[in-house]
């Protein structure tokens, strides 16, 4: 592996950004997701930076259940993230499509669009999971394995 390499992937575990993308929830998980980014739960003590922009992230977090009218746009957030990338569902709407599984606008969890690296199961989650998820996804990253872990929580 060159230096370049290496230089990227510490940079990587050291300060991933994350984007949040709403795929349809009713904003439970988002205002939990939300709080975990705030000063309360500081999710920047890890080194995690929240971005706006899908070209510049690392690490996408979605919320609630894939709807028909989200779907196209998630897979374009997802294409548009740079290599390697890595995908947080969190919460059960995330995960399997929760209570809105088998409405007919809704297709079910994130993993039916895009693969999912982390899964994190409740409803609402705690900014703890969420913190917990991200740190055992940068672990995982540290033996080099892309989506080591495959439930937290």
């Amino acid at each position: 592996m060159n230096i370049l390499r290496k230089a990227i992937d510490w940079g990587m575990r050291k300060s991933p950004w994350i984007i949040h993308f709403n795929a349809g929830a009713c904003n439970g998980c988002d205002i939990e997701t939300i709080d975990a980014l705030a000063p309360r739960f500081d999710l920047e003590r890890l080194g995690i930076l929240q971005q706006g922009s899908p070209r510049h992230a690392d690490i996408l977090v979605c919320t609630g259940a894939v709807t028909l009218q989200t779907r196209d746009r998630l897979k374009q957030i997802y294409d548009q993230m740079p290599e390697p990338k890595y995908v947080i569902a969190v919460g059960t709407c995330a995960c399997t499509g929760g209570i809105f599984d088998g409405c007919y606008c809704v297709m079910g969890g994130i993993d039916t669009v895009i693969p999912v690296d982390v899964y994190v199961p409740g409803c609402a989650v705690r900014p703890e999971a969420i913190i917990d998820a991200v740190q055992k996804l940068l672990d995982s990253l540290k033996g080099g394995k892309k989506g080591g872990e495959k439930n937290a929580g």
